[in-house]
């Protein structure tokens, strides 16, 4: 009977003990070595209100680039977090300086300050079905310009607008027959579009909500001479949006 050398079966089990130990080491190495998730953080942490300075440091360009990227920031879901209850109460005792108004439909589906990324005390926000304006807006849009120091206008349409259908649809119903004909020059604008036009149509209808945005700021231009100095002179600067509901996402209008 051959003779077990107990000295070989140790060191076999030592160098397969040490294989694995090599094995293990490897493995952790190797996750260890792998790069963190990176988390997307806020681009702001309880950002303060704006001063007057601040505000008298921007320039209608910087606050039309500081919108783009906050609806980028939307559209992403890193959007800024805020302390709502400690700017209330700063907005209460400290004044408002506002970059920006904007003229948008009362459509619950737009939520203006979220579109683009904006809290409380940086937009004058003005809302009409159909975002037209008449003197009571216009008169908001030179309170927030020339009295209270805002840089931009927007005035922002979205998709699927009921305004816009019931214009294309000569809706009349109470009062919201003589509110649509504020946009039936919109529909007029859109004469030339080929294809059907219906509000069933919605390329037709994203059609006519441009004229719409193009046709309230001319509006804007022709009755408020104050804004249109403005304007002219740089002070401030009139834009239109088009807004998305499946994305978020904004597309200026020429």
């Amino acid at each position: 009977m051959k003779k077990i050398n107990i000295n070989s079966i140790h060191s076999v089990a030592l160098i397969i003990a040490l294989q694995l130990l090599g094995a293990c080491n490897s493995d952790i190495k190797n996750e260890n070595s792998k790069a963190p998730e990176q988390k997307s953080e806020p681009v702001y942490k309880n950002r303060h209100l704006m001063t007057k300075s601040e505000q008298d440091s921007l320039t209608p360009e910087m606050v039309l680039q500081e919108f783009i990227e906050g609806n980028k920031r939307f559209t992403s879901g890193n959007v800024t977090q805020r302390e709502h209850s400690a700017q209330v109460r700063k907005v209460v005792t400290g004044g408002q300086f506002p970059k920006a108004m904007v003229l948008s439909c009362v459509d619950s589906r737009v939520p203006v300050e979220d579109v683009f990324d904006q809290g409380l005390g940086d937009v004058f926000v003005g809302r009409v079905a159909g975002n037209f304006v008449n003197t009571d807006l216009l008169g908001s849009m030179e309170f927030a310009c020339k009295v209270a120091g805002a840089k931009l206008i927007i005035v922002m349409g979205h998709q699927h607008c009921g305004a816009i259908k019931g214009a294309i649809d000569d809706v009349h119903l109470g009062n919201l027959t003589a509110m649509l004909a504020n946009i039936k020059p919109a529909v007029a604008m859109s004469q030339d579009f080929e294809g059907e036009k219906s509000s069933q149509n919605e390329a037709y209808v994203k059609t006519v909500n441009k004229n719409n945005i193009r046709h309230t700021i001319a509006q804007i231009r022709s009755k408020s001479k104050i804004l249109k100095d403005m304007e002219i002179s740089r002070e401030v600067k009139i834009v239109g949006a088009y807004y998305s509901l499946l994305t978020g996402q904004l597309e200026f209008v020429e």
